[in-house]
């Protein structure tokens, strides 16, 4: 039988408000891929929780099993990126990031390369001034490493290549063409 509790790191991929209080959060975890959790009473002023559940920050998390959505029990930040959230452009590359994985992930498939792979191109963001170049890379080696794409094959348009194998615009990258060119 499996525990009822579970930890482990995770980089938040997306939020959305539920009902008056809560919040749903979709992260992609170290240990068990990416996963859907619902946020308790995140949304009033004085949740401690608030601060750690930011799209695109890493964290290390506790839930526990339901029937339904797991209930996050606790979330401390591991970082939250600052230097990235102060430019606009980082910002918006950091949120295709986060969208390209919680597209191309499935829940509940776990892929540690996926998660380190996703941590570290957030981290070069720090750093980094080409960031058409960095996006590119970062679809290049996401597509490689899920399976989709052939290691020694070039992508001559990686924007139309995630939209072939998703079926769907990835919204986000009208935001960071805009920005990047």
């Amino acid at each position: 039988m499996r525990s009822r509790s579970y930890s482990s790191e995770a980089i938040v991929l997306a939020r959305k408000n539920y009902s008056e209080a809560d919040r749903i959060i979709v992260v992609y975890s170290k240990d068990y891929g990416k996963l859907s959790l619902i946020a308790k009473s995140v949304r009033k002023i004085k949740s401690r929780k608030r601060g750690s559940i930011e799209v695109f920050s890493h964290i290390r998390f506790s839930a526990a099993r339901t029937k339904s959505l797991d209930i996050l029990t606790e979330a401390e930040i591991i970082s939250s990126f600052p230097q990235i959230r102060k430019n606009l452009k980082k910002v918006a590359v950091a949120y295709y990031f986060t969208e390209v994985i919680g597209r191309l992930t499935n829940e509940g498939e776990r892929n540690e390369k996926l998660f380190f792979l996703l941590l570290k191109y957030i981290h070069s963001l720090r750093n980094e001034r080409a960031l058409k170049k960095l996006r590119e890379g970062f679809v290049k080696d996401v597509v490689i490493l899920l399976g989709y794409w052939p290691k020694e094959r070039q992508i001559k348009n990686p924007d139309m290549l995630l939209e072939e194998i998703t079926e769907r615009n990835i919204n986000s990258v009208r935001v960071g063409k805009k920005l990047l060119s």
